[in-house]
């Protein structure tokens, strides 16, 4: 059974895509879904458990509320008459400072090679992206509690650069091993300073999170960020991730499991796509629907991009 092309991961609008609801950063407690589920190198080269992603889940209800929507634009979307969409990069680097040691720091060199790693993961599916500013802030709380309501909001509101215009990524260390996580476009107004990508430092291109250090954290958050669910989002069940040319997939892939098929429909899980939980190594691919539908919810929800 073939999936439609429909999205399933919008939250709170109106018909037409107005929002109607504007909240806080969720608590971590009630966005962690997955629980420990990899492990990768730490700073030191200790054997570290963590989080693939943690970007927020969101109910059966929240995600219908859009899908005509996204439908109805994805109707007269071809594909061939949308431009490359430039997105600007405001890079935002928090890192802590104790006893004269520094933890996560990253330089603009860095911040250019994760640039480029979106750039090659994104290549034909209408996005690009530039380094338009860079910022290296000390702070120690913001550091290690990035991924928390308060302190999460208080950075972003501190630190974030037009929201409705920037693709906002920042760098620290997300409590509980967490390599990343990002909002969907229509959890919020396109100038809320909740919007962006925040990303465990040590998971840009050339950092120490093996096998999570070739900066495909960053792709498959700024994936969630122009709209993208997981791969496995409801699994074998109708309408999975929304996207027809994904296949169907029981649960999230880890390492780089070739051949692995764990739905009865057709095609084998899509280990490969960027937005599935394997090793970076293994990842290398959006598809066409992948690519319309993220094309479709920044029309919908960040038109200023």
């Amino acid at each position: 059974m073939k999936k439609q092309l429909t999205v399933v991961m919008a939250t709170c609008l109106l018909a037409g895509g107005a929002a109607f609801a504007q909240g806080p950063a969720p608590a971590a407690s009630d966005t962690i879904v997955a629980g420990q589920n990899i492990h990768f190198l730490s700073e030191s080269g200790e054997l570290q458990r963590g989080v693939r992603c943690a970007s927020p889940e969101l109910t059966a209800e929240e995600k219908a509320l859009v899908r005509a929507d996204v439908e109805g634009w994805l109707q007269g979307y071809t594909g061939a008459d949308k431009a490359t969409i430039q997105i600007p990069v405001a890079f935002h680097v928090v890192y802590k400072q104790r006893r004269g040691v520094t933890s996560g720091a990253v330089s603009q060199s860095q911040a250019q090679d994760q640039i480029d790693v979106l750039n090659s993961a994104f290549a034909g599916t209408g996005f690009q992206f530039y380094l338009a500013s860079f910022d290296s802030t000390k702070n120690n709380k913001w550091f290690s509690k990035c991924y928390n309501s308060g302190p999460e909001s208080q950075m972003k509101n501190a630190l974030a650069i037009d929201p409705a215009h920037n693709l906002n990524i920042y760098t620290c260390e997300p409590s509980g091993g967490i390599l990343g996580y990002a909002y969907l476009p229509s959890s919020f107004p396109e100038s809320n300073n909740l919007h962006g990508v925040v990303l465990l430092h040590s998971s840009l291109p050339g950092g120490s999170a093996a096998p999570y250090n070739l900066g495909d954290t960053g792709t498959h958050e700024v994936g969630h960020y122009l709209g993208l669910d997981h791969t496995f989002a409801n699994g074998c069940s109708s309408p999975g991730d929304g996207v027809a040319d994904t296949p169907y997939e029981a649960s999230p892939a880890f390492g780089c499991p070739v051949g692995r098929d764990t739905c009865a429909s057709a095609g084998q899980d899509p280990i490969y796509n960027f937005m599935d939980y394997t090793d970076d190594a293994c990842m290398d691919e959006f598809t066409a629907g992948q690519s319309a539908l993220m094309q479709a919810q920044v029309a919908l929800y960040k038109p200023s991009l």
